[in-house]
């Protein structure tokens, strides 16, 4: 059985015995199956959760209590609940038990973690190969100077401009493979939104948490992005390139610039992937992209009931059955289609949810669902888990799986042409 574990405010963490490690699912706190427990992953990172007191199972009273004061010190001392926080290719599948007061926490990706036999332990399963977006392939000592060399070769250009920020400040994944000229490569385009998003990671409301990101504050010309794009598509490996990145808003409100950016790509290069993150809202631009010759889609989800859609993504200009309609255009076109799926332990697995989403993924034959890791202040989520009964993740993905035989399901963009 694992311990719990928590952390002094130096972020030192210590187990503690006497109380098992437990976990949380929505409203629920539980004890974690043994099956819904693994190693942490490599590349994972522990984090404390300010104003946060760990919760643990005491075995002797049968109760879960939290843990507030440091037992090992004579004098007291405030303890802090610890979380994982998962490298691509795992999936969470329990948020840490505790109890939160105070100011927002960051946004992140909480996952449940304590210490079982000597090593730490992860409410986590894999849901993709983890080969290319291991964390060892990021941040090497030479990106200083492949940053350096991207500037040079494209002077003056935004799109390189704002990928050297995303690169060296935020540690963005997509925006460093621009350097590296390999994968999958960012190209932001939109400091615009048709939405605004409870966890949005590059615009908060006043009061709220701090953005991790910062958006690109322009919108670059279509000469612009096919420059960085074409000499990234004719040279990486597995070469994809992506509009719609954390650091910016909704692509799609870019689209003349991102028609124009495809046609001269594609009268450039036909190697490689070109494809678009979008909330997929604004239905006449959406076709207008596809008309262009986008390779896929990858359509941020987080409810496929309406209600609760509205209620989370928050859409100024439109609603989910234009996310619908957008769909379906796709579908028509023979644009292969990948859902985000933004997903939290205790809501995304409930059978409403669950039902509402296959209808979805069969209605409109999606090709690949990614689960992606809600990172949220676990208490912004206690309105939608209200209420819900969930049969858990790992059965979520086992439904799809038994539902839909074809379908991918993963945690990023693969070349979805190759089903």
């Amino acid at each position: 059985m694992a311990a719990l574990i928590f952390a002094r405010p130096d972020g030192q963490w210590f187990d503690f015995p006497p109380l098992q490690m437990a976990a949380a699912s929505g409203e629920r706190v539980l004890l974690p199956a043994k099956n819904e427990l693994i190693p942490l992953p490599e590349g994972a990172t522990l984090t404390l959760m300010p104003c946060a007191a760990p919760v643990g199972f005491d075995r002797e009273t049968g109760e879960f209590l939290a843990l507030e004061e440091n037992p090992y010190k004579k004098k007291s001392e405030p303890v802090y609940a610890v979380a994982a926080l998962l490298p691509q290719g795992f999936t969470r599948l329990l948020c840490p038990a505790a109890v939160i007061e105070g100011d927002s926490l960051p946004i992140l990706g909480y996952t449940a973690v304590g210490l079982e036999k000597g090593r730490l332990v992860v409410a986590a399963m894999a849901t993709d190969e983890h080969r290319r977006w291991h964390p060892r392939y990021f941040n090497t000592a030479e990106l200083p100077q492949l940053v350096a060399q991207r500037q040079r070769e494209f002077p003056g250009n935004r799109v390189v401009e704002q990928l050297s920020r995303c690169s060296l400040e935020y540690g963005c994944f997509t925006a460093q493979n621009i350097m590296y000229r390999r994968w999958e490569g960012g190209l932001p385009v939109s400091p615009a939104c048709n939405a605004a998003c409870l966890a949005c990671l590059s615009e908060q409301e006043e009061g709220g948490p701090e953005s991790p990101q910062q958006r690109i504050s322009c919108c670059p010309q279509a000469e612009e992005i096919a420059a960085v794009a074409v000499a990234h598509l004719q040279s990486a490996e597995e070469a994809m390139v992506s509009f719609g990145q954390g650091c910016e808003g909704e692509p799609s409100l870019a689209w003349p610039q991102i028609c124009a950016a495809i046609k001269l790509i594609r009268a450039a290069t036909p190697r490689g992937l070109i494809n678009i993150n979008t909330n997929a809202g604004k239905t006449e631009a959406i076709a207008k992209i596809i008309e262009a010759g986008i390779d896929s889609m990858r359509v941020s989800l987080f409810s496929a009931v309406d209600e609760d859609y509205a209620a989370y993504h928050r859409p100024r200009d439109y609603s989910l059955a234009d996310v619908r309609a957008s769909l379906e255009l796709a579908q028509r076109a023979g644009v292969p289609v990948a859902l985000n799926l933004l997903t939290y332990p205790g809501f995304t697995d409930d059978p409403h949810q669950a039902e509402a989403l296959t209808e979805l993924i069969g209605r409109y034959g999606i090709a690949q669902v990614q689960l992606r890791n809600l990172n949220c202040d676990p208490r912004l989520m206690n309105d939608f888990c209200h209420g819900c009964a969930p049969m858990g993740i790992r059965q979520l993905v086992q439904l799809l799986e038994r539902r839909f035989p074809q379908l991918q399901i993963g945690s990023y963009s693969h070349d979805l042409r190759r089903r």
